[in-house]
């Protein structure tokens, strides 16, 4: 999928909610150009669960989400390093950053500077918080945004709420946010000229909340965690089955009704206690026992297959291992494999995007690079000779 062929993005940004958008544009074509600084790079070549990855600074953090990249090493604090990110500039159309708001322009590489010399440019800069308001010069990490958005206040039950969702949510959030931004910037870029883009992970999230946030909008409600329940709904939630869990979701009348046929429990149609969706809403916990004596006399993926049978959504809980192994995953083309990766040593497997365009999953054709990898080929691009590369790097420029 080539629908960014022929744009090029500078990504300057470090660790995952940058490198996670300029991994989407990378996938549908855009020539990504990681920016590092010289002998160090991007955080997350240091971090994963593998310490020899770490080591070669090709950590699995690095790996997940930066296939397709070319990387290069500037030193954006040198005057020459800006002067070449200002030529580098010229030849690009999209810059992506995340440092903390006012580090580019302190640098004299900011929006206003930049512009000068591509009218056209759309500028991205992710942030924890945005560039103005009283947060502005905080430091962000996800889990931070987890804990003020909201998130981690209904995350867990009663008994164990705060509680950190198990992924770094509010960084892919806000990665993601950025893509799509940068996407209509460049699609109005024609028009418009160039943009300055600002993504707040804190915003960002709170946007994905949903009825999270409307409920207390609009209707008052303050949200409470509510563990595995469905706070819409029930019976809608995660059961115990014969050998572990079990989510079933009977929102609708039809899908309570033929939840009740396919258990064998006619009584609980009429019972004045669930004969309505807010009757069942109130005494969903009474409801879930009479639901599991049943439900615990067969296995989960059995339960599944008969309940999706009769039109009731349903579905094992899996882990990490078991999903990726599924061939609903394997035979949608959703894992990449990279044979004997430079830096790595070995193949490695990396997730895509999770689209198809035309039947097709977008993907890229090179693997995650080493640190600095494309120096002299992208500066020999900007008109630098190999003898000017060479002395840049024993300065440490690049």
């Amino acid at each position: 999928m080539s629908s960014l062929s022929g744009i090029r993005v500078l990504d300057l940004t470090n660790v995952l909610a940058g490198p996670f958008c300029c991994h989407q544009l990378a996938h549908l074509g855009a020539d990504v150009i990681k920016v590092e600084m010289p002998g160090r790079g991007d955080l997350a070549r240091q971090l994963g669960a593998d310490a020899a990855l770490n080591e070669e600074l090709m950590g699995v953090s690095f790996l997940a989400q930066n296939a397709g990249k070319r990387s290069i090493t500037l030193n954006l604090k040198d005057a020459r390093g800006q002067d070449l990110f200002k030529r580098l500039v010229t030849t690009a159309d999209v810059v992506v950053e995340n440092f903390r708001p006012g580090v580019m322009d302190r640098l004299g590489i900011g929006w206003q500077v930049l512009r000068e010399r591509k009218p056209d440019l759309v500028y991205c800069a992710i942030s924890g918080f945005g560039q103005d308001g009283p947060m502005r010069d905080l430091p962000a990490y996800d889990q931070i945004i987890q804990g003020i958005s909201g998130v981690m206040s209904i995350t867990g039950d009663r008994e164990t709420a705060p509680y950190r969702v198990g992924h770094p949510i509010c960084d892919t959030i806000g990665g993601m946010t950025a893509a799509f931004a940068i996407c209509a910037a460049l699609q109005g870029r024609a028009r418009d000229g160039g943009s300055f883009i600002d993504v707040s992970m804190l915003e960002a999230t709170l946007a994905t909340m949903g009825w999270v946030v409307s409920n207390w909008l609009i209707a008052g409600v303050k949200p409470l965690p509510q563990g595995n329940e469905n706070v819409t709904s029930a019976p809608s939630g995660t059961f115990r089955a014969a050998d572990g869990p079990l989510n079933i979701a009977a929102n609708k009348q039809e899908q309570w009704e033929a939840l009740c046929d396919l258990l064998g429990r006619p009584d609980l149609l009429d019972h004045p206690e669930y004969r309505t969706r807010e009757n069942r809403i109130r005494n969903r916990l009474a409801l879930r026992s009479k639901l599991e004596r049943t439900l615990r006399t067969r296995r989960a993926e059995e339960w599944a297959r008969d309940l999706n049978r009769v039109g009731v959504p349903a579905g094992p809980v899996l882990g990490v291992p078991d999903i990726l192994e599924h061939p609903q995953i394997r035979d949608r083309g959703m894992i990449a494999t990279f044979d004997a990766v430079p830096g790595a040593g070995r193949n490695i497997q990396v997730v895509r995007t999770g689209v198809k365009m035309n039947g097709t999953p977008p993907a890229v054709e090179s693997p995650p690079p080493r640190l600095g990898q494309h120096n002299h080929e992208i500066y020999r691009e900007l008109g630098l000779s190999e003898e000017e590369i060479g002395g840049l790097e024993a300065d440490s420029v690049v």
